[in-house]
């Protein structure tokens, strides 16, 4: 049997791979001082808003929350996630986020997750959840989701959160250091790893190890276009054009705010729909998806209306 609803990455505008599933409570004081961090937008928080803003303009989403207890913001559970992007799986799919100072917790959660199918990914925030990605107290994760061959996607570089706070809100920036994932992208070769956000200050360490890894992509989330690196855009429109993916970093900045930007800056014709859908639409296996289920369709299956 084939889900009712699923992503038809053929008429996909864009594929954004991070956008946040945040608490829909009174605001904090580290989401005050993102916001202003960010001058945003405003954009809606609630679940039914974030699915209908997505299909209204042909796009697709990866979407999480971040499991971490050092800002004080409530958590929303991956159920919760998990709950959202099954019921708008035309738009959606789920990644979990896990701690792994939550030692065999959040591994027993993780094989859960997996193993029901409920998510197709990781979210990793090294500096939320203050551990460098090559600690062998993450390993026992990644085992998890390299066995099921997903994807796992790490928080690289500056840290909005905290930004403008009182010593930065106890957020270290050591451990969004991009080279000590290279560490894990040598143990876990056949786990494909997304490099979250261009690596500020540290991009041109992110795009070695995007650029030696095979396995390894670079999102463009939590940044405007217009302030990318030269040297990102350099390689984006040659050597790594199929390494690079779009993101926003959803609610904090929209598509729209983004995109608007990205049609300013010096991105190749032909690169741009690569980074807009095409990469993760290959990196996500949609269109084997889409092709198993007009097949399916064609042989009439004996499963229609179940």
């Amino acid at each position: 049997m084939t889900d009712a609803k699923r992503i038809d990455a053929a008429s996909l505008a864009a594929f954004d791979v991070h956008v946040h599933i945040e608490h829909t409570e009174e605001a904090t004081a580290t989401d005050d001082a993102a916001a202003k961090y960010f001058n945003a937008s405003g954009a809606n928080r609630d679940r039914a808003s974030i699915a209908e803003y997505y299909r209204s303009r042909k796009m697709a989403c990866v979407v999480f929350s971040v499991d971490e207890r050092l800002s004080g913001r409530p958590q929303v559970p991956n159920d919760v996630v998990a709950e959202f992007a099954a019921e708008n799986a035309d738009v959606a799919i789920a990644f979990a986020s896990l701690d792994p100072t939550r030692g065999p917790e959040a591994v027993r959660e993780a094989r859960r997750l997996v193993d029901a199918k409920l998510v197709r990914g990781q979210k990793r925030h090294p500096p939320l959840q203050q551990f460098f990605p090559n600690d062998r107290i993450a390993y026992p994760l990644y085992e998890v989701f390299a066995e099921a061959r997903l994807p796992v996607l790490f928080h690289t570089g500056h840290s909005d959160i905290g930004t403008g706070m009182p010593g930065g809100g106890g957020v270290r920036l050591k451990y969004g250091h991009p080279m000590p994932i290279d560490d894990v992208a040598v143990d876990f070769p056949d786990m494909p790893i997304i490099m979250a956000h261009p690596s500020f200050p540290w991009q041109d360490e992110a795009i070695s190890v995007c650029l030696h890894k095979p396995q390894v992509y670079i999102d463009l989330s939590g940044w405007s276009p217009k302030y990318f690196s030269p040297t990102l855009i350099q390689y984006a429109n040659t050597l790594l054009k199929h390494k690079v993916l779009f993101g926003s970093d959803y609610p904090l900045i929209t598509p729209d705010r983004w995109l608007a930007d990205f049609e300013k800056v010096d991105f190749r014709p032909d690169v741009r729909p690569l980074i807009l859908r095409e990469n993760a639409i290959r990196l996500f296996g949609l269109t084997k998806a889409a092709s198993e289920a007009a097949s399916e369709a064609a042989s009439g299956s004996d499963t229609a209306g179940v």
